[in-house]
């Protein structure tokens, strides 16, 4: 097999499990030694194993995003382990996803406040602390890619308003580091997976634990999401593009980067396409029907997102 990323050097964090393990599993079946980061031994070490399954190279370092010496430490090992060598950063890290879960349904000021903390210390704080210290080596050596994870709740609201919030900041947090990176040859975008078949989103949204709070229809998105190795493969491509830094700034989609790379799932699905009319209709009772006659070519084009959300 073509090992594309041979010799690179990754760090993933949050790679124990979900996202952040299927994004870890591909750099790692490309070539790359990643290092992996997150608050268990036991998890991290479960896929370290599994990469090292598929041939693959796995440093797991156990680092909570919270904690400012923990980051410092991790990069002073990438210093002494790599020469200082950084090529990626995925700043996927998160830990609001039960307290998300446990209160759906409710406002704002009916829940703990410390929420907020929950998802945006680990989900926010962390990835411009690790984004500090990536840059300074990547900087250095005039390369680099810094993939910031997010999703359409930095678009509209979604879950809650601490996970809106937090997501637009990962959106700006991204761009923004894009402007002052750019003539330094080191490429900041924002990734937004799809609907992801995570452990906790099966254990959550896709069995009988599910709570009150969540509609059938966001179960049925769901049952017919994206594979966590999906953005994986995103990162893979985008990594290997000649022409990555006119990409600097941006929100990327998965489903858009499957479709200009040529990427299935590693099921062989096609990846859904959110953004597509066909998809779009599909919910929407009363006109689902026109789902099965709309071409799946047709797309809701990207600068009717803004306008729609548009606060202006």
């Amino acid at each position: 097999r073509v090992m594309a990323l041979s010799g690179w050097v990754c760090v993933v964090t949050g790679a124990s499990r979900g996202i952040g393990r299927g994004i870890a599993l591909q750099l790692s079946e490309a070539g790359a030694t990643v290092y992996i980061t997150g608050r268990q031994e036991r998890t991290l070490k479960h896929t370290a194993a599994e990469v090292k399954e598929r041939g693959g190279n796995c440093v797991p370092v156990v680092c909570d995003s919270t904690k400012d010496e923990d980051i410092e430490q991790l990069f002073e090992r990438l210093k002494r382990e790599q020469n200082g060598r950084l090529d990626i950063l995925v700043n996927n890290a998160y830990a609001g996803v039960q307290e998300i879960f446990e209160n759906m349904g409710k406002k704002f000021w009916e829940t703990d406040p410390v929420i907020w903390d929950s998802i945006n210390n680990t989900g926010l704080r962390g990835h411009y602390f690790f984004s500090v210290y990536a840059s300074r080596l990547m900087v250095a050596q005039g390369r680099g890619l810094i993939v910031t994870i997010s999703s359409m709740g930095g678009l509209r609201y979604l879950f809650n308003v601490p996970y809106g919030v937090g997501k637009a900041a990962c959106d700006r947090l991204a761009a923004d580091m894009a402007v002052e990176l750019q003539r330094r040859g080191v490429v900041s975008v924002s990734l937004w997976p799809g609907a992801v078949q995570t452990e906790l989103v099966s254990q959550f949204i896709l069995n009988k634990e599910t709570p009150d709070g969540v509609d059938s229809k966001l179960r049925d998105v769901f049952a017919n999401g994206e594979t966590t190795e999906v953005s994986g493969k995103c990162i893979v491509s985008l990594a290997k593009d000649k022409k990555l830094m006119s990409l600097t700034g941006k929100v990327l989609l998965t489903c858009d980067l499957a479709r200009r790379y040529g990427i299935q799932d590693i099921d062989g699905r096609i990846v859904a396409d959110y953004t597509s009319f066909k998809f779009l209709l599909a919910q929407v009772p009363y006109l689902s029907w026109l789902s099965y006659v709309v071409p799946s070519f047709l797309r809701l084009p990207r600068f009717m997102l803004t306008l729609a959300n548009s606060r202006f």
